[in-house]
């Protein structure tokens, strides 16, 4: 799995321009899915087809897109200035390295700051491509970048930009593997949402138009395990996979939350229970549509979240596929 993974982290798809990377989990998929397509919001759609008499609808999301940058100015020295893609924080990227779609890279720095132990902010920040000129800058207003970084293993670590959610892809295209050749109950359409980032707006769309009955999100989210962490949470690296009861966007129905703990119980799956205090992810979009729908989220636990760094625990992921699967095998639809 973990070449899959460093398939994913390391491919181009900032919000808006997931080109690359749905080529890249397109292939990765084939032969897992009864019929596949592309809808009008750039998503990914891979349908399996259930056994049951009286089938229902299963969607299953993670989205495709990473945070970027795109050019917003070029000035007369050839210096780029840069409009973020999502929740871009200047304290992580000072320093780093972006690669924008034609392949030319550059370093981000910042202007001297007006008071000496000031942040930078975004204003401020401007990338280096080594142009001397405007005329020779090899890249214009309107284009987009990745932050540059390559995955490494830090013991059972695994660092890279884009965990957030490429992790939640590869968590999905590995169920969906070892799904390949079982017999599933119900129809489940495996989505790889774009323009998550930005406003969930792929999976708005999505659930919008495949009408599931169920609705299931995978995603990462924050780690209280660090020292003196920001925010009080009860998830940490190695806990296993995490089950959402609550963000800013959604709060899970109990019957869902307690379903999901049960089958992670009675398949002795390593889990946690999240409440995450800010942030959202696809599950808040799906569960909003048409006239609501029931919808949960398993969630993998990353330090460091919108950095060019994150961090997820490798057998954190494995829960999470292991999760993921049995719960599509004995899916449930309504309070009891």
């Amino acid at each position: 799995m973990k070449k899959t993974i460093r398939n994913m982290v390391e491919g181009f798809g900032p919000s808006g321009f997931e080109d690359r990377i749905r080529k890249r989990i397109r292939t990765e998929i084939r032969g897992c899915a009864d019929k596949v397509h592309v809808d009008a919001m750039g998503n990914l759609i891979a349908l399996r087809r259930g056994t049951a008499a009286k089938r229902k609808t299963i969607m299953v999301a993670a989205h495709m897109d990473e945070i970027g940058l795109m050019v917003s100015y070029v000035d007369k020295r050839g210096f780029v200035r840069i409009s973020p893609l999502g929740g871009v924080s200047p304290i992580y990227e000072l320093g780093g390295r972006v690669q924008f779609e034609n392949g030319v890279v550059g370093v981000i720095h910042t202007e001297k700051p007006k008071k000496p132990s000031a942040p930078p902010s975004l204003e401020t920040l401007y990338v280096d491509v080594g142009a001397t000129s405007k005329k020779d800058c090899p890249v214009s207003v309107g284009d987009v970048g990745v932050f540059l970084q390559p995955m490494v293993e830090v013991g059972d670590k695994l660092v890279a930009k884009a965990m957030d959610d490429r992790m939640g892809c590869a968590v999905m295209i590995q169920a969906m593997r070892e799904l390949k050749d079982k017999a599933l109950p119900h129809d489940v359409c495996f989505v790889f949402t774009t323009q998550e980032e930005v406003g969930l707006r792929g999976a708005m769309t999505g659930a919008y138009g495949i009408q599931p009955d169920l609705g299931m999100a995978l995603d990462v989210t924050f780690t209280g395990d660090t020292p003196e962490p920001n925010q009080k949470i009860g998830v940490s690296l190695g806990g296993g996979a995490a089950i959402k009861i609550k963000d800013s966007g959604m709060i899970t129905q109990p019957w869902v939350k307690n379903w999901m703990i049960e089958v992670a119980e009675q398949g002795k799956i390593p889990y946690q229970r999240e409440v995450m205090v800010g942030g959202a992810t696809d599950a808040a979009a799906i569960q909003k549509s048409r006239a609501g729908v029931a919808t949960g989220c398993i969630s993998i636990p990353c330090r460091y979240i919108h950095s060019p760094s994150e961090m997820v625990s490798y057998s954190d992921v494995l829960a999470c596929v292991r999760l993921l699967k049995a719960l599509l095998v004995k899916p449930k639809f309504a309070a009891t």
